[in-house]
């Protein structure tokens, strides 16, 4: 296969989605897509829970099997059963993490400017029930992993900087940062950091723990194929004594993590269910999907930068080889604001049945490509085909 070629398509794993077969999804990324085994298996939990919800949910084998389930996913992630707990998403666990961490008038947190606008806006919410600042650090798009430490070092205040926020694969700009460097850069002054690494179980390779973060956090319902809600939230054991959860449980008196996962009458199926999408990943070969997820990206970018009169050094490179998104700038003034990119994203779903995310980020608007196991090549070359006539209809 030449470096041009996208790869072949992984045999029957369209077979294993419930997806529209009319609409091209390459856009896995925003909130992934469940595998129908997955999602019986999460029915059969449902199914369970109503045929008596009394002993699902009072008896003793619910704490037994959410524990089962949280050591099943930190070890496939290489982080602390014990130092972790089940949450309903990366969200989440930034704000467990923000409460946590206790500011007081004065003092700030740390963010770049390729986060989840979601988090930025949790920082801004703490800091001003808080009396601290939110601020943020920008890191250029084609910053190299020395550069990128460098900014972030540069932009650290001891004694003030409370918190660092950074992603380990960025949302908006799909780039891999080198999460452990910055975590000993922080390190150095004794800062805290929180990794959100909301798109990286199922498509990095990781170990968790060995990137030394304070707080780090990742959904496994993007690409590790659990059902929608299911995040893991870990912690380093200096702080696992100060997390508070954001509700109060009968389990309050536990501490961490039972009392953070343990909700009442939370719908825990997701959870519970989880494991079985680590099955189907490890049935089709987990190094084979990252693999043809990761060239299948790649190829996409290629053909629709090139279909955009765009060179390849317009087309950002990630900055990892296992990255399963990549972006393609828009022509100057096109979705360059977020009504303006939701608008632009459902005129492609609408015209061309071809679901996508696009962003704004730097003044530009970003279209961002997924691929996962059920994409082929054909779906990424009829966007290629389509979105220049599009854009030159509408813009």
């Amino acid at each position: 296969m030449s470096a041009g070629d996208p790869p072949p398509p992984i045999p029957g794993a369209r077979l294993l989605f419930s997806l529209d077969p009319g609409i091209a999804y390459l856009n896995h990324g925003s909130f992934g897509a469940v595998p129908i085994g997955v999602q019986r298996a999460q029915q059969r939990l449902r199914d369970e829970t109503d045929r008596n919800p009394m002993a699902f949910y009072a008896g003793t084998a619910l704490g037994d099997r959410i524990v089962h389930t949280r050591r099943h996913l930190a070890q496939f992630l290489g982080a602390d059963p014990d130092g972790s707990a089940l949450v309903p998403n990366a969200t989440a666990g930034v704000s467990l993490a923000l409460q946590s961490v206790r500011l007081k008038p004065g003092d700030e947190v740390l963010l770049t400017d390729h986060g989840y606008g979601a988090n930025e806006m949790a920082a801004k919410r703490q800091c001003r029930r808080d009396g601290a600042t939110a601020r943020t650090v920008a890191v250029p798009l084609l910053a190299t992993d020395a550069e990128v430490v460098g900014r972030i070092r540069d932009a650290l205040r001891p004694g003030k900087t409370k918190l660092l926020i950074v992603d380990q694969l960025t949302s908006p700009t799909a780039k891999v940062l080198p999460v452990r460097d910055i975590v000993a850069a922080a390190r150095e002054h004794e800062i805290p950091v929180l990794v959100d690494a909301a798109h990286a179980p199922g498509m990095l390779s990781l170990e968790v723990d060995r990137i030394g973060a304070d707080f780090w956090v990742g959904n496994l319902h993007k690409w590790a194929y659990a059902p929608r809600a299911t995040g893991l939230f870990s912690v380093s054991p200096a702080w696992r004594r100060r997390i508070e959860p954001l509700v109060v449980s009968w389990e309050q008196e536990s501490g961490f993590p039972h009392n953070v996962e343990f909700q009442g009458t939370l719908d825990y199926s997701a959870w519970l269910a989880a494991p079985a999408g680590l099955f189907t990943m490890r049935q089709l070969g987990a190094g084979t999907v990252r693999r043809h997820n990761a060239e299948l990206a790649a190829y996409g970018q290629r053909v629709v930068g090139e279909a955009l009169g765009l060179a390849r050094t317009e087309l950002p490179d990630p900055g990892s080889p296992e990255a399963a998104m990549r972006i393609v700038p828009m022509p100057p003034g096109v979705a360059a604001t977020r009504p303006e990119a939701s608008a632009l994203r459902q005129l492609i779903a609408d015209k061309l049945a071809i679901e996508v995310a696009l962003n704004p980020w730097g003044g530009r608007g970003w279209l961002r490509l997924s691929a996962q196991a059920y994409n082929r090549a054909e779906e990424y070359d009829r966007l290629a085909e389509h979105l220049p006539q599009l854009l030159a209809e509408h813009h």
